[in-house]
């Protein structure tokens, strides 16, 4: 089969597990819920208090977990053409260091604004913490992809690596000026959490993402060019300056708003790729996108239905689920991997 019959393939069957999984995480919780009463929900009939958990708490829960996987998925697929890295995503790059930077400096920042700080970080969601983490991760995503361009595959991945240990100092040191309440909000963010995500709040999640995956479809054909080198890129008349901003920009619309509303959510951005290049049979970008896109909603949908699994005691979160799966991956494309193999 060619990569195109291929993708459309898996593309069909990755979207029956998602809506599959959708449904399942609809039902599953502390309170298990029948199929029928979730269409009766849905569809505003039944039990109030039913209707209220279906529609207010599981749907937007649910809904973000797809939006934020498939958006982390696409970054991945991105990130790791752009820099000829398939170690790359925005953890081990350093930019979700960089969303953490900025939100814990916003939030520090508003515990000096005097007696509205208090009621300011009560209701600090949505437009402010997406502000602090799309700044952030745009400046890094910014030094990072300029670094691409003088050291090797290895080194920018240690130099990432490095860089989040560093930040993750100084956001300590910040938040030590942070009001109570300004480090509540960043801890309970930090951990990484769709549950956060209200009805509300959708649309601000997706319309970003929606533009990152345009982006990211527009910019598929000259990124599979680059794959192949700078020099082979220009040859077919790339303007490879203006692909690396176009694509830069689609990453961080992508990856800015989930960090921002969900929290640093790791690994999905980092497996994903390797998984839908498996699948496809081919490196080639556009083949790929729908593939990574519903791998990572249907990763992410699995761990959010273990971390809200009707345990006795919850305190299992959403990062350490996700890190079970996806360390194991990481540790075998290390070990195993023909380009990792070849920068010893």
């Amino acid at each position: 089969m060619t990569p195109e019959v291929r993708s459309l393939t898996g593309s069909v069957a990755l979207l029956a597990a998602v809506l599959s999984a959708a449904a399942f995480a609809l039902s599953w919780g502390m309170i298990g819920i029948g199929p029928g009463d979730v269409l009766a929900a849905l569809a505003g009939r039944g039990d109030p208090g039913t209707v209220q958990i279906v529609t207010d708490l599981r749907l937007p829960r649910v809904a973000a977990a797809c939006i934020a996987g498939g958006a982390l998925g696409i970054g991945g697929v991105l990130m790791q053409a752009l820099f000829r890295n398939p170690m790359a995503d925005a953890w081990s790059l350093g930019l979700t260091a960089g969303g953490q930077l900025g939100v814990a400096l916003l939030v520090t920042a508003a515990a000096f604004s005097g007696p509205a700080a208090v009621g300011f970080l009560q209701s600090f969601e949505g437009p402010s913490i997406t502000l602090g983490a799309m700044v952030g991760i745009g400046l890094f995503a910014l030094a990072m992809a300029m670094l691409a361009r003088r050291v090797g595959t290895v080194t920018l991945l240690v130099v990432g690596l490095m860089l989040g240990f560093t930040v993750q100092g100084i956001v300590s040191i910040v938040l030590h000026f942070a009001n109570r309440v300004g480090g509540r909000v960043f801890s309970g963010w930090n951990d990484g959490n769709f549950a956060g995500v209200m009805a509300g709040d959708l649309p601000m999640l997706a319309l970003p993402v929606a533009a990152g995956a345009v982006l990211a479809l527009l910019t598929a054909k000259p990124l599979t060019a680059l794959l192949l080198g700078e020099t082979y890129a220009r040859s077919l008349g790339t303007d490879v300056t203006r692909l690396r901003r176009l694509t830069l920009a689609a990453v961080v619309l992508l990856v800015a708003p989930v960090t921002a509303y969900c929290g640093p959510v790791t690994f999905v951005g980092l497996i994903v790729p390797h998984f839908a290049r498996a699948l496809a049979g081919t490196a080639r970008i556009l083949p790929l996108l729908p593939l990574a896109a519903l791998s990572g909603a249907l990763l992410a949908l699995a761990a959010d239905i273990v971390v809200h699994a009707p345990w006795e005691q919850h305190f299992l979160h959403l990062n350490a689920v996700l890190a079970l799966v996806g360390a194991p991956v990481v540790i075998a494309l290390l070990i195993f991997s023909p380009t990792m193999r070849g920068q010893r």
